[in-house]
């Protein structure tokens, strides 16, 4: 079974449903199945509704807003420590590199299928 754009189950998802559904690592159609096979890649249909995942392409997107969100959580965090505590640069530098790779490691896959999910319920293939 394959859903389009214009079929009742994609009606009902919404754009914050299909983003959070994306997000979240599910169909962004059925909110059932798993979205990724792995750290990034997706799956080529959904196992639940038969969606062709294939369709949707992420590209660039996702490092682009992961690195908008991630700067706009590191810096002001970064700004604020050595306001109030300015800590030597050594101990900012053990910090902040790993927060800043942790957080853009656990955030891409997310973005990724919010990307999907907001393709998904715009319409918008390949």
């Amino acid at each position: 079974m394959s859903e389009d754009a214009s079929s009742p189950a994609a009606s009902r998802t919404g754009w914050l449903g299909a983003l959070w559904r994306g997000f979240t690592n599910r169909c962004p159609c059925c909110g059932q199945a798993g979205l990724r096979e792995g750290f990034l890649r997706i799956r080529p249909r959904c196992d639940g509704c038969g969606l062709n995942l294939a369709e949707f392409r992420a590209d660039d997107a996702p490092p682009y807003f992961t690195i908008f969100i991630v700067g706009h959580i590191i810096v002001p965090a970064v700004l604020v420590v050595e306001r109030v505590w300015a800590p030597d640069l050594w101990l900012q530098a053990a910090l902040w590199v790993p927060a800043t790779l942790g957080l853009s490691l656990l955030l891409l896959p997310r973005v990724k299928g919010a990307v999907i999910g907001a393709q998904y319920a715009a319409g918008i293939r390949g």
